[in-house]
């Protein structure tokens, strides 16, 4: 039965008034679930009013308390844990234990996002000048925005909101219209920890919605994840209508094979890496780099091994590795980067089209995927496919690998596999990619450490979560104060001096 989704503004859900609606998929049978509105710029508008309204009162409370409230928002989402697993793993299509990983990555930033009192103290310096102090102070911004991918409906807009709220903010989702549910619950669990109506809102839309959050004088600051394409209109236009703006786009993740590195843990890591969540992660590595031909030979024998044995199945099922991806139309995507691989050359050694899965033959499934041979003139290397491809690339030498992550326009992450220190600690510092990982292929900080890729993957001068997230979402003020000293002065007509 296809049920009515909604928004959640004011403190409540929301019916949608502008007479449009997206489909909501069960991507394992391919039927549609729900049908979620698709706000217009009124209802847009009229989220933006209620933050605006309820902001100035939440600001003003103390940070402390703002803290207590997220923790007890913490606790709420792991009392419902297996629910909003559940209900992400049905409209998403990720398995169970991936669904609470990407709900645990999430309130990992929200509990850091509770010690806001020392994230938001400011400076003192006494004696500056004569019997001058100054001071700084952050400040809330007031009401700020995100724009959240379908890929992680529950880790992202938690990124976003944890550190808006705990900096005083009022905070307007608009999450992907492809898995909105989670999001919409994740309202809910704000509002009965104590968040006051109206200072966590999600407005569920497409381009409509997201115009009329850039457009909006009273937003202040807008955070993005999703394809590098939208991210820079996104950043754009952010900036031409004077608000802040952090946007995080695609990705052509490496890992570097060197010929020392352990390859069972290598190709281990390559298969989690690649094939996890159906390769629908910004984060996912889509492109394996072996140093040597013996070491390309080992691997990718090892590689097609490892493949025989996943399991791809319903995203319920305990014993599935990966579940189907999220739409007809990501699927057909991703099969045609698989023709396109196979008209350009590449060796295909696995191909995932035409998989079938027992009693779900509607569902959107694309099974591992493996070429070798890859080059960097090919559409699959040059292009982010966000499935489950995985792409060898062979270079004779270590210059050469170090040289194709770099020179890629995209820099996300990258990874190197090697039992050699010094080429570790070189290629971490030469590699220009925003996030590295030595033996670890995905490298996602934890959450007081930053965010961010580099070139094509990001735009914006913060990063998310650490404690860049409290330098975006506030403003800071300056204070220099002199009290009488009983010393009358006549007017000064030039600046004053430190001594």
């Amino acid at each position: 039965m296809v049920h009515e989704l909604s928004h959640y503004i004011g403190g409540r859900r929301v019916d949608g008034t502008s007479g449009r609606h997206g489909d909501v998929y069960d991507p394992c049978t391919g039927e549609v679930q729900a049908k979620v509105p698709l706000a217009g710029a009124e209802e847009v508008r009229n989220a933006i009013a209620n933050a605006e309204k309820a902001q100035p009162e939440w600001g003003a409370m103390n940070a402390q308390r703002r803290g207590r409230i997220l923790l007890k928002f913490v606790d709420l989402v792991n009392e419902n844990m297996d629910e909003l697993a559940a209900l992400l793993s049905s409209e998403h299509g990720k398995t169970l234990a991936d669904a609470r990983g990407d709900i645990q990555r999430g309130i990992e930033v929200v509990e850091f996002a509770a010690g806001a009192p020392h994230l938001l103290k400011g400076e003192f310096s006494d004696d500056a000048g004569a019997g001058i102090d100054v001071h700084s102070m952050r400040q809330p911004l007031g009401v700020v925005a995100g724009i959240t991918p379908f890929n992680f409906p529950a880790m992202i807009p938690l990124w976003k909101s944890g550190p808006a709220l705990a900096a005083g903010n009022a905070f307007i989702l608009k999450p992907s219209e492809r898995d909105p549910s989670v999001p919409l619950r994740l309202a809910e669990l704000y509002s009965e920890a104590g968040v006051p109506d109206g200072v966590f809102n999600v407005v569920n839309g497409d381009k409509e919605a997201v115009d009329a959050l850039l457009e909006d004088e009273r937003v202040q600051a807008i955070g993005f994840v999703g394809s590098t394409p939208i991210a820079q209109y996104i950043y754009a236009t952010a900036a031409a209508h004077g608000k802040r703006a952090q946007c995080f786009g695609g990705a052509k993740n490496h890992m570097v094979i060197m010929p020392d590195a352990d390859l069972d843990m290598a190709a281990d890591a390559l298969i989690g890496a690649g094939y996890g969540s159906a390769g629908e992660r910004c984060m996912a590595v889509s492109v394996a780099v072996p140093v040597g031909e013996e070491t390309a030979n080992k691997l990718v024998a090892r590689l097609q091994e490892r493949i025989k044995s996943l399991k791809v199945g319903h995203s319920l099922a305990q014993d599935s590795d990966f579940g189907p991806v999220v739409t007809p139309a990501a699927k057909e995507r991703i099969e045609g980067y698989i023709k396109s691989g196979e008209e350009d050359g590449a060796s295909l050694l696995v191909d995932g089209r035409g998989l079938a899965v027992d009693g779900y033959g509607g569902g959107f499934w694309v099974g591992p995927t493996l070429f070798d041979n890859v080059t960097k003139d090919m559409k699959i290397y040059r292009e982010e496919i966000f499935g489950p491809v995985l792409s060898v690339v062979r270079a004779s030498d270590y210059d050469e690998a170090l040289g194709l992550c770099s020179e890629n326009e995209f820099g996300n992450g990258v990874a190197i596999f090697t039992r050699d220190g010094d080429a570790a600690r070189d290629f971490a510092s030469r590699v220009q990619v925003g996030m590295v990982g030595i033996n670890v292929p995905i490298p996602v900080p934890i959450a007081y450490y930053t965010f961010g890729g580099w070139k094509a993957s990001g735009f914006g001068d913060l990063n998310q979560h650490g404690a860049d997230a409290f330098r975006f979402y506030t403003k800071t003020k300056t204070v220099t104060s002199r009290w009488p000293s009983g010393i009358r002065q006549g007017a000064s007509f030039i600046m004053p001096e430190g001594s």
